[in-house]
Protein backbone atom coordinates (compact mmCIF):
# COMPACT_ATOMS: atom_id res chain seq x y z
CA UNK A 1 0.00 0.00 0.00
CA UNK A 2 1.22 3.44 -0.86
CA UNK A 3 1.68 4.63 3.28
CA UNK A 4 2.06 1.24 4.36
CA UNK A 5 4.35 1.32 8.27
CA UNK A 6 4.46 5.67 7.64
CA UNK A 7 4.02 7.73 10.72
CA UNK A 8 2.33 10.74 9.47
CA UNK A 9 1.64 13.91 12.17
CA UNK A 10 -0.89 16.53 12.04
CA UNK A 11 0.30 19.18 14.26
CA UNK A 12 -1.71 22.26 15.80
CA UNK A 13 -1.17 25.28 13.92
CA UNK A 14 0.21 27.81 16.32
CA UNK A 15 0.15 31.10 14.20
CA UNK A 16 -1.76 34.20 15.64
CA UNK A 17 -5.45 34.00 13.68
CA UNK A 18 -4.81 30.69 12.10
CA UNK A 19 -7.98 28.73 12.28
CA UNK A 20 -6.78 25.94 9.46
CA UNK A 21 -5.57 22.09 9.82
CA UNK A 22 -3.62 20.49 7.52
CA UNK A 23 -5.85 17.19 7.30
CA UNK A 24 -8.96 16.41 7.45
CA UNK A 25 -11.35 13.58 8.88
CA UNK A 26 -11.83 12.55 5.09
CA UNK A 27 -8.13 12.67 4.20
CA UNK A 28 -7.25 10.89 7.39
CA UNK A 29 -9.58 7.94 6.42
CA UNK A 30 -7.45 7.75 2.80
CA UNK A 31 -4.37 7.65 4.72
CA UNK A 32 -5.11 5.07 7.10
CA UNK A 33 -6.79 2.71 3.87
CA UNK A 34 -3.08 3.10 2.45
CA UNK A 35 -1.57 2.01 5.54
CA UNK A 36 -0.46 4.72 7.45
CA UNK A 37 -0.53 5.60 11.20
CA UNK A 38 -1.67 9.33 11.68
CA UNK A 39 -1.06 11.08 14.95
CA UNK A 40 -3.59 14.28 15.01
CA UNK A 41 -2.95 16.73 17.81
CA UNK A 42 -5.62 17.22 20.43
CA UNK A 43 -7.88 19.83 18.92
CA UNK A 44 -6.20 20.27 16.09
CA UNK A 45 -8.93 20.85 13.70
CA UNK A 46 -11.08 22.51 16.58
CA UNK A 47 -10.95 25.73 15.13
CA UNK A 48 -12.43 24.44 11.57
CA UNK A 49 -15.05 22.37 12.96
CA UNK A 50 -13.78 19.28 12.83
CA UNK A 51 -13.89 17.44 15.92
CA UNK A 52 -11.41 15.00 18.01
CA UNK A 53 -14.14 12.32 17.48
CA UNK A 54 -14.41 12.73 13.97
CA UNK A 55 -10.26 12.57 13.28
CA UNK A 56 -10.94 9.11 15.89
CA UNK A 57 -13.96 7.93 13.70
CA UNK A 58 -11.36 8.42 11.01
CA UNK A 59 -8.73 6.61 12.24
CA UNK A 60 -6.11 8.55 13.59
CA UNK A 61 -4.40 8.45 16.96
CA UNK A 62 -4.95 11.73 18.83
CA UNK A 63 -2.07 12.96 20.69
CA UNK A 64 -1.80 15.48 23.55
CA UNK A 65 1.40 17.80 22.90
CA UNK A 66 3.24 18.77 19.29
CA UNK A 67 6.47 17.32 20.33
CA UNK A 68 5.30 13.86 20.77
CA UNK A 69 4.23 14.47 17.47
CA UNK A 70 7.14 15.65 15.74
CA UNK A 71 9.11 12.78 17.85
CA UNK A 72 7.13 9.78 16.42
CA UNK A 73 6.37 10.99 12.97
CA UNK A 74 8.25 10.66 9.87
CA UNK A 75 6.08 12.89 7.93
CA UNK A 76 4.92 16.42 9.19
CA UNK A 77 1.95 18.20 7.39
CA UNK A 78 1.30 21.23 7.71
CA UNK A 79 -0.24 24.67 7.19
CA UNK A 80 1.92 27.32 7.69
CA UNK A 81 5.98 27.83 8.58
CA UNK A 82 7.50 26.51 11.94
CA UNK A 83 6.85 28.94 14.40
CA UNK A 84 7.51 29.42 18.28
CA UNK A 85 5.43 26.98 19.95
CA UNK A 86 5.00 28.57 23.66
CA UNK A 87 2.99 25.18 24.80
CA UNK A 88 6.45 23.57 24.62
CA UNK A 89 8.60 25.76 24.91
CA UNK A 90 10.29 25.08 21.47
CA UNK A 91 10.40 26.47 17.87
CA UNK A 92 8.68 24.10 15.80
CA UNK A 93 12.15 23.65 14.06
CA UNK A 94 13.84 22.35 16.79
CA UNK A 95 11.40 19.90 17.04
CA UNK A 96 12.24 18.40 13.08
CA UNK A 97 15.14 16.16 12.65
CA UNK A 98 17.33 14.89 10.18
CA UNK A 99 15.80 13.10 7.47
CA UNK A 100 12.48 13.90 8.54
CA UNK A 101 9.72 15.23 5.88
CA UNK A 102 7.74 18.29 6.16
CA UNK A 103 5.32 19.52 3.86
CA UNK A 104 3.27 22.73 4.22
CA UNK A 105 3.93 26.62 3.37
CA UNK A 106 7.31 28.09 3.49
CA UNK A 107 7.21 31.13 1.50
CA UNK A 108 11.12 30.57 1.06
CA UNK A 109 11.51 33.52 -0.85
CA UNK A 110 10.30 36.15 1.30
CA UNK A 111 12.46 38.81 3.80
CA UNK A 112 10.38 37.94 6.56
CA UNK A 113 11.48 33.88 6.60
CA UNK A 114 15.31 34.67 5.69
CA UNK A 115 16.19 33.61 9.97
CA UNK A 116 13.21 30.66 9.49
CA UNK A 117 14.59 29.45 6.93
CA UNK A 118 17.94 29.42 7.90
CA UNK A 119 17.01 27.46 11.29
CA UNK A 120 14.82 24.72 9.13
CA UNK A 121 18.17 23.71 6.94
CA UNK A 122 20.08 23.33 10.06
CA UNK A 123 17.98 20.69 11.66
CA UNK A 124 18.61 18.70 8.48
CA UNK A 125 14.89 17.79 7.27
CA UNK A 126 13.73 17.66 4.32
CA UNK A 127 10.85 20.11 3.81
CA UNK A 128 8.67 20.84 0.28
CA UNK A 129 7.06 23.97 0.44
CA UNK A 130 3.43 24.11 -1.18
CA UNK A 131 3.75 27.67 -2.89
CA UNK A 132 6.60 25.80 -5.19
CA UNK A 133 3.93 23.48 -6.67
CA UNK A 134 4.25 24.53 -10.72
CA UNK A 135 0.90 25.36 -12.40
CA UNK A 136 0.79 22.46 -14.59
CA UNK A 137 -2.00 20.20 -15.53
CA UNK A 138 -0.99 16.72 -13.24
CA UNK A 139 0.02 18.82 -10.61
CA UNK A 140 -3.60 21.14 -9.97
CA UNK A 141 -5.20 18.85 -7.33
CA UNK A 142 -1.46 19.40 -5.43
CA UNK A 143 -2.37 23.35 -5.82
CA UNK A 144 -2.72 24.52 -2.25
CA UNK A 145 -1.27 28.14 -3.85
CA UNK A 146 -4.14 28.77 -6.05
CA UNK A 147 -6.39 27.15 -3.49
CA UNK A 148 -5.69 29.42 -1.07
CA UNK A 149 -5.23 32.67 -3.41
CA UNK A 150 -9.13 31.95 -3.99
CA UNK A 151 -10.23 32.69 -0.18
CA UNK A 152 -7.70 35.27 0.06
CA UNK A 153 -8.92 37.02 -2.95
CA UNK A 154 -12.50 36.94 -1.58
CA UNK A 155 -11.77 37.39 1.86
CA UNK A 156 -9.00 40.17 1.24
CA UNK A 157 -12.17 42.33 -0.82
CA UNK A 158 -14.54 41.69 2.36
CA UNK A 159 -11.85 42.95 4.64
CA UNK A 160 -11.21 45.95 2.45
CA UNK A 161 -15.01 46.47 2.35
CA UNK A 162 -14.89 46.34 6.12
CA UNK A 163 -12.23 48.61 6.69
CA UNK A 164 -13.56 51.61 4.54
CA UNK A 165 -15.04 54.56 5.79
CA UNK A 166 -17.81 54.77 3.56
CA UNK A 167 -20.20 52.62 1.12
CA UNK A 168 -19.08 50.00 -1.35
CA UNK A 169 -22.12 50.44 -3.57
CA UNK A 170 -23.66 53.49 -4.99
CA UNK A 171 -26.34 54.40 -2.48
CA UNK A 172 -29.38 56.97 -3.04
CA UNK A 173 -30.47 58.36 0.04
CA UNK A 174 -33.39 61.30 0.10
CA UNK A 175 -30.48 63.93 0.43
CA UNK A 176 -28.31 62.78 -2.46
CA UNK A 177 -26.82 59.88 -3.88
CA UNK A 178 -23.42 58.63 -2.64
CA UNK A 179 -20.73 57.36 -5.42
CA UNK A 180 -19.77 53.54 -5.57
CA UNK A 181 -16.37 52.89 -4.39
CA UNK A 182 -13.37 52.90 -7.08
CA UNK A 183 -11.15 49.64 -6.00
CA UNK A 184 -8.04 48.45 -7.73
CA UNK A 185 -7.25 44.88 -8.00
CA UNK A 186 -3.10 45.16 -8.96
CA UNK A 187 -2.68 41.21 -10.24
CA UNK A 188 -5.35 39.26 -11.96
CA UNK A 189 -4.11 35.82 -10.91
CA UNK A 190 -6.98 33.55 -8.79
CA UNK A 191 -6.56 36.06 -5.89
CA UNK A 192 -7.11 38.59 -7.72
CA UNK A 193 -9.76 37.63 -10.07
CA UNK A 194 -12.11 36.91 -6.88
CA UNK A 195 -11.28 40.10 -5.50
CA UNK A 196 -12.28 41.52 -9.10
CA UNK A 197 -15.90 39.29 -8.63
CA UNK A 198 -16.36 40.19 -4.83
CA UNK A 199 -15.78 43.70 -5.33
CA UNK A 200 -18.26 43.88 -8.83
CA UNK A 201 -20.61 41.90 -6.44
CA UNK A 202 -20.59 44.62 -3.64
CA UNK A 203 -21.19 47.56 -6.41
CA UNK A 204 -17.48 48.75 -6.72
CA UNK A 205 -16.06 50.59 -9.85
CA UNK A 206 -12.85 48.49 -10.33
CA UNK A 207 -10.28 48.68 -12.40
CA UNK A 208 -7.91 45.69 -12.66
CA UNK A 209 -3.84 46.03 -13.59
CA UNK A 210 -1.62 42.90 -15.30
CA UNK A 211 0.90 43.11 -16.95
CA UNK A 212 -0.17 40.07 -19.10
CA UNK A 213 -2.66 40.93 -21.53
CA UNK A 214 -4.74 37.21 -20.99
CA UNK A 215 -4.79 37.88 -17.19
CA UNK A 216 -6.01 41.56 -18.71
CA UNK A 217 -8.74 40.34 -20.21
CA UNK A 218 -10.20 38.00 -17.59
CA UNK A 219 -10.35 40.56 -15.63
CA UNK A 220 -12.79 42.89 -18.19
CA UNK A 221 -14.95 39.18 -18.67
CA UNK A 222 -15.85 39.76 -14.50
CA UNK A 223 -16.75 43.52 -15.61
CA UNK A 224 -13.35 45.24 -14.20
CA UNK A 225 -12.02 47.75 -16.61
CA UNK A 226 -8.25 47.38 -17.43
CA UNK A 227 -5.51 50.07 -17.29
CA UNK A 228 -2.59 49.10 -19.84
CA UNK A 229 0.64 49.15 -18.41
CA UNK A 230 2.79 49.38 -21.60
CA UNK A 231 4.83 46.54 -20.60
CA UNK A 232 5.42 44.20 -23.51
CA UNK A 233 4.34 40.75 -23.60
CA UNK A 234 7.70 39.02 -23.60
CA UNK A 235 9.00 40.91 -20.33
CA UNK A 236 5.48 39.92 -18.72
CA UNK A 237 4.78 36.39 -19.39
CA UNK A 238 6.79 33.21 -17.68
CA UNK A 239 6.32 29.68 -18.23
CA UNK A 240 2.35 28.38 -17.49
CA UNK A 241 1.63 32.18 -18.30
CA UNK A 242 2.87 33.52 -14.87
CA UNK A 243 3.72 36.71 -14.48
CA UNK A 244 7.62 37.37 -14.80
CA UNK A 245 9.87 39.61 -12.57
CA UNK A 246 10.22 42.71 -14.39
CA UNK A 247 13.55 44.44 -15.05
CA UNK A 248 13.95 47.20 -12.88
CA UNK A 249 13.39 49.96 -16.23
CA UNK A 250 9.59 48.08 -16.89
CA UNK A 251 8.80 47.95 -13.09
CA UNK A 252 9.44 51.76 -12.74
CA UNK A 253 7.31 52.47 -16.00
CA UNK A 254 4.45 49.99 -14.73
CA UNK A 255 4.61 52.63 -11.41
CA UNK A 256 4.65 55.61 -13.87
CA UNK A 257 1.19 54.28 -15.63
CA UNK A 258 -0.45 53.10 -12.71
CA UNK A 259 0.36 55.88 -10.00
CA UNK A 260 -2.67 58.58 -10.79
CA UNK A 261 -5.44 55.51 -11.09
CA UNK A 262 -3.72 53.90 -7.41
CA UNK A 263 -3.83 57.82 -5.79
CA UNK A 264 -7.51 58.17 -6.93
CA UNK A 265 -8.34 54.64 -5.49
CA UNK A 266 -10.70 54.16 -2.45
CA UNK A 267 -9.29 50.11 -2.11
CA UNK A 268 -6.46 48.89 -3.67
CA UNK A 269 -6.02 44.85 -3.36
CA UNK A 270 -2.37 43.93 -3.97
CA UNK A 271 -1.95 40.22 -5.34
CA UNK A 272 0.74 40.45 -7.98
CA UNK A 273 2.86 37.26 -7.45
CA UNK A 274 6.07 35.91 -8.73
CA UNK A 275 5.69 32.05 -8.71
CA UNK A 276 8.37 31.09 -5.52
CA UNK A 277 10.41 34.42 -5.76
CA UNK A 278 9.96 37.98 -3.85
CA UNK A 279 6.26 40.27 -4.99
CA UNK A 280 7.15 42.85 -7.14
CA UNK A 281 6.71 46.40 -5.09
CA UNK A 282 4.63 47.97 -7.53
CA UNK A 283 2.70 50.58 -4.78
CA UNK A 284 5.95 52.71 -4.21
CA UNK A 285 5.77 55.02 -0.82
CA UNK A 286 5.30 58.02 -2.48
CA UNK A 287 2.23 56.74 -4.45
CA UNK A 288 0.37 56.09 -0.55
CA UNK A 289 1.54 59.87 0.52
CA UNK A 290 -0.65 60.79 -2.48
CA UNK A 291 -3.85 58.65 -1.39
CA UNK A 292 -7.05 60.11 0.29
CA UNK A 293 -7.62 59.94 3.96
CA UNK A 294 -9.85 56.99 4.51
CA UNK A 295 -8.30 54.61 1.62
CA UNK A 296 -7.51 51.13 2.35
CA UNK A 297 -4.89 48.93 0.80
CA UNK A 298 -4.58 45.56 1.57
CA UNK A 299 -1.62 43.06 0.37
CA UNK A 300 -2.69 40.11 0.08
CA UNK A 301 0.64 39.05 -1.46
CA UNK A 302 2.23 39.79 2.09
CA UNK A 303 3.57 36.21 2.45
CA UNK A 304 5.93 36.86 -0.42
CA UNK A 305 6.87 40.33 0.92
CA UNK A 306 4.03 42.28 -0.50
CA UNK A 307 3.22 44.83 -3.12
CA UNK A 308 3.28 47.82 -1.67
CA UNK A 309 6.55 49.27 -0.13
CA UNK A 310 5.10 50.30 3.25
CA UNK A 311 3.03 47.13 4.24
CA UNK A 312 4.33 45.24 7.40
CA UNK A 313 4.04 41.70 7.71
CA UNK A 314 1.06 40.74 10.17
CA UNK A 315 0.20 44.22 11.23
CA UNK A 316 -2.21 46.55 10.04
CA UNK A 317 -1.92 50.69 10.76
CA UNK A 318 -2.94 54.05 9.12
CA UNK A 319 -0.39 56.15 7.88
CA UNK A 320 -0.10 59.76 8.49
CA UNK A 321 -2.21 61.20 5.73
CA UNK A 322 -4.77 58.63 7.36
CA UNK A 323 -4.78 55.28 4.46
CA UNK A 324 -5.04 51.90 6.00
CA UNK A 325 -2.38 49.46 5.16
CA UNK A 326 -2.81 46.03 6.11
CA UNK A 327 -0.39 43.20 5.95
CA UNK A 328 -2.37 40.47 7.56
CA UNK A 329 -0.86 37.31 6.81
CA UNK A 330 -3.50 34.30 6.97
CA UNK A 331 -5.99 35.53 5.28
CA UNK A 332 -7.00 32.14 4.58
CA UNK A 333 -7.03 30.83 8.06
CA UNK A 334 -10.03 33.51 8.77
CA UNK A 335 -11.99 30.75 6.66
CA UNK A 336 -10.98 28.08 8.50
CA UNK A 337 -13.75 25.68 7.22
CA UNK A 338 -13.54 25.97 3.43
CA UNK A 339 -9.69 27.00 3.53
CA UNK A 340 -8.67 23.25 5.59
CA UNK A 341 -11.12 21.57 3.15
CA UNK A 342 -9.33 23.14 0.17
CA UNK A 343 -6.10 22.82 1.67
CA UNK A 344 -6.50 19.55 3.09
CA UNK A 345 -7.03 17.64 -0.58
CA UNK A 346 -4.19 19.68 -1.98
CA UNK A 347 -1.46 18.31 0.98
CA UNK A 348 -3.08 14.48 0.90
CA UNK A 349 -2.73 14.66 -3.22
CA UNK A 350 1.32 15.92 -3.20
CA UNK A 351 1.86 13.08 -0.52
CA UNK A 352 -0.19 10.57 -2.44
CA UNK A 353 2.34 11.45 -5.31
CA UNK A 354 5.28 11.52 -3.83
CA UNK A 355 5.00 8.16 -1.88
CA UNK A 356 5.67 4.77 -2.94
CA UNK A 357 5.46 1.43 -0.56
CA UNK A 358 5.59 3.72 2.43
CA UNK A 359 8.16 5.72 1.60
CA UNK A 360 8.92 9.24 0.40
CA UNK A 361 10.67 9.07 -3.08
CA UNK A 362 12.12 12.53 -4.74
CA UNK A 363 12.57 12.79 -8.00
CA UNK A 364 14.22 15.60 -8.48
CA UNK A 365 14.41 16.08 -12.13
CA UNK A 366 9.89 15.65 -11.81
CA UNK A 367 9.28 19.67 -12.02
CA UNK A 368 6.79 19.42 -8.91
CA UNK A 369 9.88 17.84 -7.17
CA UNK A 370 11.93 20.73 -8.34
CA UNK A 371 10.32 23.48 -8.06
CA UNK A 372 8.90 22.62 -4.31
CA UNK A 373 11.88 21.11 -2.71
CA UNK A 374 13.27 23.84 -0.25
CA UNK A 375 16.05 22.27 2.07
CA UNK A 376 17.57 18.75 2.16
CA UNK A 377 20.63 17.21 3.19
CA UNK A 378 21.02 20.57 5.06
CA UNK A 379 21.13 22.68 2.46
CA UNK A 380 18.60 24.99 0.74
CA UNK A 381 18.02 24.48 -2.34
CA UNK A 382 14.82 26.11 -3.93
CA UNK A 383 15.84 28.41 -6.33
CA UNK A 384 13.74 31.58 -5.13
CA UNK A 385 15.31 31.67 -2.28
CA UNK A 386 18.77 31.38 -2.96
CA UNK A 387 17.90 34.07 -5.71
CA UNK A 388 16.93 36.18 -2.75
CA UNK A 389 20.52 35.58 -1.12
CA UNK A 390 19.64 32.56 1.31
Amino acid sequence: MKFEGMIIGVPTEIMHGEGRVSSTPETVKKMVAEGATVLVQKGAGNKSFFSDEEYVAAGATIIERADEIFAKADVILKVKEPLFNEEVGKHESEMLRDGQYLITFLHPAAPVNREPMKKLRDTGCISLTLDGIPRITRAQTMDALTSMSTVAGYKGMLMAASYMTKFVPMVGTAVGVLKPANVVVIGTGVAGLQSVATAKRLGAVVTAIDIRPAAAEQARSLGAKTLETGVPAEFAIGEGGYALQLPAEWLEKERAAIRDTIVAADVVICSALIPGELAPVIVTEEMVKAMNPGSVIVDIAIDQGGNCALTKAGEEFRTENGVLVSGVKNIPGMMPTASTWMFAQNIYNLLAYLAKDGKIVLDREDPIVASSLTTINKEIVHAGAKKAGL
